[in-house]
């Protein structure tokens, strides 16, 4: 990379750290880290980074609190590094403004691939855009119409309001409570049911082998992410 791109990685093992630093440092990035959410904080003002690789278990402070204090003054893209079974604590950090998550313990490679995804997104300026494209699907908003590998996709109203934001967020979990606000409205965010109807005849169109999806998958007790093919995933 012509530029080098600044990851902050926030976590307080030591272990953590020593294996993450090298392997970003390889990959062609400025790496600066962090054990606690003060110091965290203290860098991301002093020099603000490209991402924020974030552990939500600190010594000091919830990492939640640090999203929400990023959020007041920066769009950086934020990946949160979680144990697997605190499905509650990653919903609310998508919630407050994170924009990716990977268990720990995390795979190098995977986070590098989200790392990539991340920074691709907050290259791209939203503007007034009208379309949007993911691999074979293309959205267009004007005209309300949905393609798949250039062959029209038939979809009801919903069906192209949860297809158009599942391609306008590729490659980021988007949870339940997000997607029902958005396509139903803020009073459904616990209508589950509506959303894993429509998930499964959007499937049906848009997937080869909607039994075996590979373009929008389910993150167990979080929400979707559609899959960007640059991603490898």
């Amino acid at each position: 990379m012509s530029v080098r791109a600044r990851v902050l990685i926030v976590d307080d093992e030591p272990q953590m750290r020593r294996i993450l630093q090298p392997s970003l440092v390889a990959e062609g990035y400025d790496v600066v880290s962090a054990a606690t959410g003060k110091e965290a904080l203290e860098r991301f003002r002093s020099r603000p980074p490209d991402v924020v690789v974030l552990d939500l278990g600190l010594p000091d402070m919830d990492g939640k609190d640090i999203i929400t204090a990023i959020r007041k003054t920066s769009s950086v893209p934020i990946i949160i590094l979680s144990a697997r079974e605190l499905e509650d604590e990653k919903i609310n950090a998508l919630d407050l403004g994170a924009d990716d998550y990977v268990n720990k313990p995390a795979a190098i490679g995977e986070l590098m691939a989200r790392i990539r995804a991340a920074l691709r997104h907050a290259g791209k300026s939203e503007g007034l855009k009208t379309s949007y494209q993911c691999g074979p699907i293309k959205i267009d908003i004007p005209t309300h119409a949905a393609t798949l590998n250039g062959k029209p996709l038939k979809l009801t109203p919903k069906e192209f309001d949860l297809l158009h934001f599942l391609v306008r967020f590729a490659g980021r979990v988007i949870t339940h409570q997000q997607i029902l606000a958005t396509v139903w409205g803020p009073a459904h965010t616990e209508d589950a049911q509506y959303l894993r109807v429509l998930i499964r005849r959007l499937r049906e169109k848009v997937e080869d082998n909607p039994g075996d999806p590979r373009i929008i998958l389910t993150e167990a007790g979080i929400g979707y992410r559609l899959v960007e093919p640059a991603d490898g995933m």
